[in-house]
Formats: structure tokens, sequence, C-alpha cells
């Protein structure tokens, strides 16, 4: 598997398919296992890219760098070793709190914003993510509260289980603090307005962060709604088919909400409804 070195941290990343680029970014204790489903969908018609940011899966685990900021600038310098001017960015989780500093501090790179189940804008609420790092002598009570959370069990299977154990005790213990600390402390929320290209808000009506994406989701300017029903925090693999049919509907459309309708009618020189 191919590896680049950008701001001093050796980054695990693949690219799958050809067409138009779009990177998939996971969440805090995540890795591409978590958009591997709606990536084998995406390639047959996108340059799909996976990465896995510092500390976690196969890329170095560093001294430092576990900051939204640090994690925003390593995409650039993934896709910059790819020589990709403007792509489509997909962040679950608190990869879509990286997709909000890549909106603000690199607009111009990014051609559409996906936000898949992701942390609030003004930061993940108290009680959001466990204090202390689980270990392998964990693991049973661990795997036990995934199977009391279990919602779709033909996608969420021992083997899917026992993979999210042994990623999540793994991560880097400076990934586990420093990613848990920038995703309390993130504050874009009053910057919302700024993000004006083409968003799409992806999330799973049993997914605890839901009443947050809503709100986040009336604040930007350009942004259309998906929401799924008995799917949890784990979107991607609870509804892999969806995702990936939401995600190529938005490429090919962008953003459709009664806003954008109202002016069509406008434009057609109609009167639009009150």
């Amino acid at each position: 598997m191919p590896h680049v070195t950008v701001n001093g941290a050796r980054l695990w990343y693949e690219v799958r398919g050809e067409g138009e680029p779009i990177l998939l970014h996971h969440g805090y204790t995540a890795s591409r296992v978590n958009w591997m489903p709606v990536a084998e969908r995406l390639q047959k018609k996108y340059r799909v890219i996976l990465m896995e940011c510092r500390g976690t899966g196969e890329s170095e685990h560093t001294k430092d760098g576990y900051t939204l900021e640090q994690y925003a600038a390593d995409v650039i310098g993934v896709v910059d070793h790819l020589g990709i001017d403007q792509f489509t960015y997909a962040g679950h989780s608190m990869g879509g709190g990286i997709g909000y500093m890549l909106a603000l501090t690199y607009p111009k790179r990014l051609k559409r914003l996906i936000l898949m189940a992701s942390i609030p804008a003004d930061g993940i609420p108290a009680g959001g993510v466990a204090p202390v790092q689980p270990t392998m002598a964990d693991r049973e009570a661990t795997l036990a509260r995934y199977h009391a959370m279990r919602i779709r069990p033909e996608a969420e299977t021992e083997e899917w289980f026992e993979d999210r154990v042994r990623h999540v005790t793994s991560v880097s213990s400076g990934h586990y603090l420093g990613g848990s600390q920038a995703m309390r402390s993130l504050r874009v929320g009053e910057r919302l307005g700024e993000i004006t290209m083409p968003t799409l808000i992806l999330a799973g009506a049993a997914d605890f962060l839901l009443p947050a994406n809503l709100a986040d989701f009336q604040r930007l300017p350009n942004a259309t709604l998906h929401v799924f029903s008995r799917v949890g925090h784990e979107v991607a693999i609870h509804e892999p088919e969806g995702v990936a049919n939401a995600i190529d509907d938005f490429m090919h459309h962008g953003v459709v909400t009664a806003k954008t309708m109202q002016e069509k009618l406008i434009a057609a020189g109609l009167t639009p409804r009150p």
C-alpha cells in the first residue's frame, strides 16, 4: 500500500477508480474500513481517494500534530502529492470537523463538501467521547456495548465488531487525546455562512449527533440534507448503497432544496409560493 510523507508524517493512502476526485476521510477512532463499502461502489464512476490520518491505521503515530487544523493540512498534502487542484471532500464524524476546517481554510481547493454524521460545528457535546482509551483488556465490555447498540446485523457482523475493537485500541495515545480535545474545542458555528461551496449533509436518524447536524444544516447557506432511517453513527456501514447513491446524486445534481426550487420558478418568470 502506498504512503507519502507530508508535514512530517508518513501517511497511508490509496486511489481507486478514475474520474472526478473524491477524498473519503474516516472518523476519530476509525479507519478506511468505515468508508470501504461506499468506496467500492463509488470507484466505478469516480477517482476515490482513501487516507488514514496520523496516529491511526497504517499511518505514522507521530509525537504531535493532533489538531483539526493539522489533519486538514495533511489532507491538502495528500492531494498535492497526487497533483489534484480541486476535489470533493467527504468526512465522517471527526472527518466532518476536518471538512469544516478545509472549507474555511482552503475554500478554493474544495469543489464540494460532504459531511456525514459530522461532529458539530461548535464542538462535540459533553460525554460524546470516552475519557479513557479502551485497551484490549476492555475487549469484552467494549464488544458488549457494540452488541447492545447493533442496528443492522447484516452489516455489523462479529468480524466488524472485532475490527472496531482492534482499531479503537490501536490508535496512538496522541491521536486519542488530541483528537478528543480537538473535537470538543471546535468553534466555527458563527462562520458557517462563509462556506458557500455545495454541501451535502448525511445523517443517521438514530445517531446522537442528528440534532446538531440538523442545526448546522440550517446555518449553511448552500447545503442539502439526507437523513437515513434505522441508521446510527456508522452511516456508511449501515447504509452503504444509500450513501453511495446520495453522493452520486449530489455529484450530478448539486444542492436541491425548497430554496433552489423557488429560484428556478423566479428564473422561469413564474411567481414563487409565499
